[in-house]
């Protein structure tokens, strides 16, 4: 398993939190940042780093993690990159339900949200498994569609 991160400025503690939680574990990453608070800083710049990352990374366990007030801005600019399909999950049950229909790749976390629940979400997706079922890859195949 390999994961990369990033957030924006109100993402910056929680990523952090998770960065340190990731070291704990020794479950191998890459911190795309920010490295220092910057309130000025965009999401944008941030979720397309990862999502280059992931797509690159061309293994079937990489994923990205990516922060923001909302988690809206990170998931759409994340989501314009072809074979990328990120999902905001709120919940343990949204991580696993998007991993196993939607074979998610990166996970979208609010830093609004109770943060107390970020680790088992990630947790969730992580090792969540997605259903090879013909009508799930029928469905998928077409997020690639023009």
């Amino acid at each position: 398993m390999y994961i990369f991160l990033g957030a924006d400025h109100r993402g910056f503690k929680l990523k952090n939190h998770i960065v340190n939680w990731l070291e704990t574990k020794s479950i191998p990453h890459t911190d795309f940042g920010p490295h220092d608070f910057d309130a000025e800083d965009d999401y944008n710049d941030y979720a397309k780093q990862v999502a280059r990352a992931v797509l690159n990374a061309h293994e079937p366990d990489t994923f990205g993690i990516l922060i923001c007030g909302s988690a809206q801005g990170v998931a759409m600019q994340a989501n314009r990159f072809k074979g990328i399909r990120a999902a905001i999950c709120h919940s343990s049950a949204d991580a696993l339900e998007t991993r196993s229909h939607n074979d998610a790749n990166i996970l979208c976390l609010s830093a609004d949200q109770d943060q107390n629940r970020h680790i088992e979400i990630i947790e969730s997706f992580v090792h969540g498994e997605p259903i090879r079922h013909p009508k799930y890859q029928r469905r998928n195949l077409k997020l690639d569609e023009d």
